[in-house]
This record gives C-alpha cells, sequence and structure tokens, in this order.
C-alpha cells in the first residue's frame, strides 16, 4: 500500500466517526493547552522575579540585620530579633571600603500623608540622596533628597508618582509643605513610576533623610543597608568587605546577613525552574491520559471495521500494510489534538498577559516542543497495540464477521 492510499485510508476512518474524533483530539488538545499553559505561568514566574531583582540596580549588595544560620538568605531574618541593630554608623563605615561605591542606608515605617485635607497611609522610607544612584530610579520632578550630613534631618520629602496623583491630582507637587505624621516637610522632588522592588512600590512610598524618618518612628536602627560595588566584578569583595567591616564594629561578632543580586537572582532561577519542570511533568500526565484514550478507540475502530480489514487483506494487503494504516491514523489525530492544543496553549497564555500586562507568561520554546513531541508519541506508542492486533487479524474470519 503506497503513502497516498494510507494517508487517505487513515483520513477517511478519522472522519467517519466525527464526534469520536472530536472528543479524541480534544483530550490530546487539552494536555498539550495544559502544558503549554503551566510551563507558560512556571516560567513567566521566574522571568518575572527575575526582572523585579534586576531592576533593583546593578553592582548590588544588601546587607541585612541578623545571621542566617544556614548560610542562605531567609526573608524571616528580616525581622526576627537581632544581636546588635544595624545604624546608620555602620552604614557610614561600610564607606570605608575599596571596592564598594555608594552606601545608602534605609530606613522604614508607616506614617499619614496629608495635605488641603486630602490623608491617605503610606510608607515612609528613610535614606540618603545616594539611594537614587544605587537603585537607578528616575525623578520625573524637582530632585531627590539632598546631600548632606547624614544625622541631619532636614525637612524635605520626595514622593511616588501615585501618592503625587492622589494627593495633588493635577496641581505642581514640588515646592508643596505636607505634613507626615506630625512632621511639616517640604516636597522637593517626584519620582518616575517605577512599581515594585524589594518589597516596597516606589510609586506609593514618601522618602526622607534617614535622620528624619528615625526621629519619627522613635528608633535609632535601619531596616537595611543597600551597597553598590565599583563593578561587577568586585561585587565579591565589596560583599567580604562589608562582613569585614562590620564584623569589627560589632566586637567581633559576624551577626549581620550580606546577599548579593547576584546570588539571589541565581536562587530564585534554580527555584523556579524547578518549578517549571514540575507542572511540566504534572501536565505531561494528561497526555499519557490521552495517549491511552487513543488507544481504546483504536480498539475499538479496529472491532468496528473487522470486516473492512479483511476485505483489504483479501485485495492482497500485507499485515504491514494493515499495522501501518492504523498507526497512521493515530499519528492523525495525535498531530491534529497536538497543533490544536498549542494554539489553545497560546490563547491561554495570551488571555493571562492580557489581564496582567506585567506578568511575562510566555511558554518556553522547549516545553513547546516536548508537548506537541510528547502528544505525537503518546498517540503512536499507544496506537501500537491495537494496530497490531489488526494486523494478526485472519482475513477469512474477518471476512465471516462482515
Amino acid at each position: 500500500m503506497r503513502a497516498p492510499d494510507l494517508l487517505r485510508f487513515a483520513s477517511h476512518a478519522a472522519t467517519g466517526k466525527p464526534l469520536r474524533t472530536s472528543l479524541l483530539i480534544l483530550s490530546v488538545a487539552i494536555g498539550v493547552a495544559a502544558v503549554v499553559v503551566l510551563t507558560a505561568l512556571g516560567d513567566g514566574a521566574r522571568r518575572y522575579v527575575m526582572n523585579e531583582f534586576s531592576s533593583l540596580g546593578s553592582n548590588l549588595v544588601i546587607v541585612l540585620p541578623g545571621r542566617s544560620q544556614t548560610g542562605g538568605f531567609n526573608p524571616a531574618n528580616a525581622i526576627t530579633g537581632t544581636p546588635r541593630d544595624l545604624t546608620i554608623n555602620d552604614a557610614l563605615a561600610l564607606q570605608r571600603g575599596g571596592s564598594i561605591r555608594r552606601v545608602s542606608p534605609i530606613a522604614v515605617g508607616t506614617s499619614e500623608i496629608s495635605v488641603g485635607g486630602r490623608l491617605r497611609e503610606v510608607m515612609v522610607a528613610g535614606t540618603t540622596s545616594q539611594y537614587v544612584e544605587v537603585r537607578h530610579l528616575d525623578i520625573s520632578q524637582g530632585s531627590f533628597l539632598p546631600e548632606e550630613d547624614w544625622g541631619r534631618a532636614a525637612p524635605v520629602a520626595v514622593i511616588g508618582a501615585k501618592v503625587r496623583e492622589e494627593m495633588f491630582g493635577a496641581l505642581p507637587a514640588v515646592g508643596r509643605l505636607v505634613r507626615v505624621g506630625d512632621r511639616r516637610v517640604r516636597i522637593v522632588g517626584v519620582l518616575a513610576s517605577g512599581g515594585q522592588g524589594l518589597g516596597m512600590n516606589t510609586d506609593e512610598l514618601v522618602f526622607v533623610p534617614v535622620a528624619l524618618a528615625q526621629a519619627m518612628f522613635n528608633s535609632n536602627t535601619l531596616f537595611r543597608i543597600m551597597v553598590e560595588a565599583k563593578n561587577r566584578e568586585e561585587i565579591p569583595a565589596a560583599k567580604a568587605q562589608a562582613l569585614e567591616i562590620l564584623k569589627i564594629r560589632h566586637e567581633g561578632e559576624e551577626d549581620v546577613t550580606v546577599i548579593t543580586q547576584d546570588a539571589v537572582l541565581a536562587t530564585f532561577d534554580r527555584l523556579l525552574s524547578a518549578l517549571t519542570l514540575g507542572v511540566a511533568g504534572i501536565a505531561a500526565i494528561s497526555l499519557a491520559v490521552a495517549g491511552i484514550l487513543v488507544m481504546n478507540v483504536m480498539l475499538v475502530s479496529v472491532a468496528q471495521r473487522t470486516g473492512e480489514i479483511g476485505l483489504l487483506k483479501a485485495l492482497g494487503a500485507t499485515g504491514r500494510d494493515i499495522r501501518l494504516a492504523f498507526l497512521a491514523e493515530a499519528a492523525m489525530l495525535s498531530l491534529v489534538g497536538a497543533l490544536a492544543g498549542f494554539l489553545l496553549g497560546q490563547a491561554g497564555a495570551a488571555a493571562i498577559r492580557h489581564f496582567y500586562p506585567s506578568f511575562p507568561a510566555y511558554a518556553p520554546d522547549w516545553a513547546v516542543a516536548a508537548g506537541l513531541f510528547t502528544a505525537l508519541s503518546a498517540g503512536i506508542l499507544f496506537g501500537v497495540l491495537p494496530a497490531r492486533r489488526a494486523a494478526l487479524l485472519d482475513p477469512v474470519q474477518a471476512l465471516a464477521k462482515r
């Protein structure tokens, strides 16, 4: 039997039972679509986290109070009790590091901002003029905090884009006096819209000098210290210098955690890549189920077409021809289902990106290729038994059952 005859036989057999064929194609399509959508979510989460951390700034080293006992970064360490808190003097001392370009301490708390009868709760971040350089933030209006002695609490503030919009609307904000907590401050700048970073949305932040923030919250401790290395090659040296300087200042005790941007990115990359593989494996189970359905449908098809198989053998078709004909039908149905699932999955990923524009839900190429290959392989693999059974039918007995 020639290849065109095999394909014609398979296509006629598939279209002869449209409901059965449609359900089979749908089962394969759902399996492939599940692989595409779930891997798009998993890989999208990885890309989102990587982009968030990359947007924090380059050559970044972060000093957190408290030591990670396991040697790795644990977010819980940032909020647990520590033997010694970080202070402004600790941040000043870090500027002595030869591989360190900039240092910016951060003190945070929540308060209220009010002006012209409008009032809203905000997160207040106390920092220095170097913070905008460390984080590579853009200023849309005015300027950032002035360069001054870190211990001086100048009554100035820089607000995020959303705070400006809600508190001032279309009116200019720079130069206006507002009340933050129990302090009156003058707005000197407005940040360009930047979004989330390090757990803080800069659009909803109010920046004040670090000494003023500590006075507002009646605390002399820091939330963390941001350190910028001179270049990427100096990051390990900057980390080591920060640890050594603070160890000396803290009476020889290493009671801080110093993490680098690259280390955090590598950790999240490994975790989320493993997550993507895991959800892809889970979704692939549905393809195995679809393969079993293909086998059952083909076995039923063999039983229903016993007479036709006997007639083909009587006309000279060999067992190999019959086997190839049924395998071609299984492969054709699996291929159509896989392509339909691919389109359905891409539509689902596109819908996620539409409703959540900041989430890069794109299925990785390897997942798409693996889904299509697995669907086609499962269809052919599970089609072997029905094809073999059809090929072994005795033509005389088959014609007798016609």
